[in-house]
C-alpha cells in the first residue's frame, strides 16, 4: 500500500458513461478510491451497495467516492444500473492504476496462483494527500468505517 502522508499519484481513466476523469479534478474535495475485484460478485456488490447507502451522509461530509476496477466501461454501466450506484466507476482493464496504488497483488484461488485485485482503500484529503488507508477490507462493515473516519 502507499504510505499515508503520501501525494496520491494522479490518473486518468474512464468512467462508465465513458468520460475522462483524473484524481487531480476532485482537488478541493475529499475521496473515497476504493479498490475492488470484480463487478457483480457478491462480495463487491455488497461494498457497492454498502457504499451507495451511506452516499448521502458522505456526500455532507464533502466527500466523492470512486470504485476502481479491472472490468470495462460496459460492465461497469450494467453494474451501476443494477445495482443504482449515484458514484463514479472507473475502468481500469490494463490495471495500470490498480499497480499504481500497489493492490494489484497475487493471490491464490482454488489452490492456484493468479494475479487479482486487493480489496483496498484510500482515503484522500482535499490537496490530494493519503490521509488513511484501508487493506483487504470486508465488503460489508468498510462503508461505516470510512464514513467514521471522515467525521
Amino acid at each position: 500500500m502507499l504510505e499515508t502522508g503520501t501525494k496520491a499519484p494522479d490518473f486518468e481513466l474512464y468512467d462508465q458513461n465513458g468520460e475522462m476523469h483524473k484524481l487531480s479534478d476532485y482537488l478541493g474535495q475529499k475521496v473515497i478510491l476504493y479498490f475492488y475485484p470484480k463487478d457483480q460478485t457478491a462480495g463487491c456488490i455488497k461494498e457497492a451497495c454498502s457504499f451507495r447507502d451511506r452516499y448521502p451522509q458522505i456526500r455532507e461530509k464533502g466527500a466523492v467516492i470512486l470504485g476502481i476496477s479491472k472490468d470495462s466501461v460496459k460492465s461497469h454501466k450494467n453494474f451501476e444500473t443494477k445495482q443504482e450506484l449515484p458514484f463514479t466507476l472507473l475502468a481500469d482493464p490494463e490495471h495500470q492504476v490498480l499497480e499504481l496504488y500497489d493492490v494489484w497483488k497475487e493471490k491464490t484461488m482454488y489452490g492456484k496462483k493468479v494475479m487479482g485485485t486487493e480489496r483496498s482503500t484510500y482515503l484522500i484529503d482535499e490537496n490530494g494527500i493519503i490521509i488513511k488507508t484501508y487493506q483487504k477490507v470486508k465488503p460489508q462493515p468498510h462503508a461505516d468505517d470510512v464514513l467514521a473516519d471522515l467525521s
